[in-house]
């Protein structure tokens, strides 16, 4: 082969690798499923809603969260699976009817959304302490905190649960993620983490396989904890779920031995992805968490003055 041909196919290399790259980095802006502040308030703005979105530090990282509503009766804590963001929970967090219920909140996991973005944290542990902040936050003398977890976010949710009892009342848990090795794992998330691979994975999707590999292994944690879950959980489940797998139903009514009920639902004919397809359930399955939890206010006591019969001293 003569050198003008070495050239040419050197340039043509490079011009491919050029391109394979741009694309790599194209795919990373795409691939994000989160919003920025500008683009919520947007949204919300369009609703007429105001919600308040702010960041606070955590272990040495930022976790944004997300606040609206008035501070009524009860207060619900958004937990997000992966790949997500509190951006999934749109729907649920301009929704009429639960605003009239509660002061409603959503936080991007660490790894996620505005949260460290692409810097995966595979504690479960960890991320249930960096979001205790939210639940301190609150106040808990009359405002019961109802915690809604999806997919992968119920493990945080449970975890929350677990370590500190105190700052929750009730959850509902939206295709669970709760039993060692009861889920998938593809095949490519093994090369995914490989060094030659993992340069071109999306940030976005670098967290949610660093969890996904990590996830029996933090599970296995949880098992001694579980006893420590001393509060209503309605579960939530696909029939059809061939992510994380329907045996997580009967692992909770296993391990969940110290709650004063357990409501679980097997819906036919659905997948993992019930969050919207499953809307109006979901909606109903916090109003009636919600109803459990409130706890009425007793009214002031009334000072009452014995008075003494006429003429008696």
């Amino acid at each position: 082969m003569s050198l003008s041909k070495y050239v040419r196919l050197f340039f043509r290399l490079g011009a491919i690798l050029a391109v394979f790259v741009v694309v790599v980095f194209i795919t990373d802006g795409c691939v994000q499923f989160r919003d920025t502040t500008a683009t919520l308030q947007k949204y919300f703005g369009e609703k007429k809603l105001k919600p308040l979105i702010k960041q606070y530090k955590a272990q040495g990282r930022d976790i944004r969260y997300l606040s609206i509503g008035d501070d009524t009766s009860a207060t619900v804590l958004f937990i997000h699976g992966a790949p997500s963001s509190m951006s999934y929970f749109k729907e649920y967090l301009s929704d009429s009817v639960l605003l009239r219920r509660t002061r409603m909140l959503a936080v991007d996991r660490p790894g996620y959304g505005y949260s460290g973005f692409g810097l995966p944290l595979t504690s479960i542990e960890q991320q249930a302490r960096m979001i205790r902040p939210v639940l301190d936050s609150l106040s808990r003398k009359s405002h019961p905190v109802v915690l809604v977890g999806t997919s992968y976010g119920t493990s945080v949710a449970c975890r929350l649960a677990m370590d500190y009892p105190h700052l929750v009342d009730g959850i509902v848990l939206v295709a669970p993620a709760l039993a060692p090795g009861e889920e998938r794992i593809y095949g490519i998330s093994y090369p995914m983490e490989s060094p030659l691979l993992k340069w071109m994975v999306p940030r976005m999707l670098k967290s949610a396989n660093a969890e996904k590999l990590s996830h029996y292994e933090e599970l296995e944690k949880m098992l001694p904890l579980w006893k420590n879950i001393k509060v209503p959980v309605i579960y939530l489940q696909g029939q059809n779920d061939d992510l994380i797998y329907t045996t997580n139903a009967e692992f909770a009514r296993k391990q969940l031995v110290n709650v004063p009920s357990l409501d679980i639902t097997l819906i036919p004919n659905r997948g993992h992805l019930i969050a919207f397809s499953e809307k109006d359930l979901i909606q109903k399955s916090i109003l009636k968490m919600l109803d459990k939890v409130n706890k009425p206010v007793a009214p002031p006591a009334i000072a009452t003055q014995k008075t003494e019969a006429a003429g008696s001293h």
